[in-house]
């Protein structure tokens, strides 16, 4: 499984890091703690809020650079894009 360690630093890395995790979903989404929609956006909404702590925890630095409104433009988009 790709993991944002890999170096996510472009939109394309970014596409291509989403679509390791759908393959890892169509191979073992039954095995994932939230594999049904509805409990994996709740998840990412919990993680996001939390966030600063994961970086704290595990004493890396929160980037401050993010462009937070294109990861909701995405998140928002792919509830019609076809």
């Amino acid at each position: 499984m790709a993991t944002p360690e890999d170096r996510v630093e472009s939109r394309e890395d970014l596409a291509a890091f989403i679509r390791g995790l759908h393959s890892e979903y169509l191979e073992r989404g039954p095995e994932w703690e939230n594999a049904t929609l509805d409990r994996f956006l709740e998840a990412l909404a919990g993680w996001v809020e939390d966030s600063p702590g994961w970086y704290r925890n595990f004493k890396r630095e929160m980037p401050a650079d993010g462009d937070w409104s294109f990861f909701a433009r995405a998140l928002q988009a792919a509830t019609v894009y076809e």
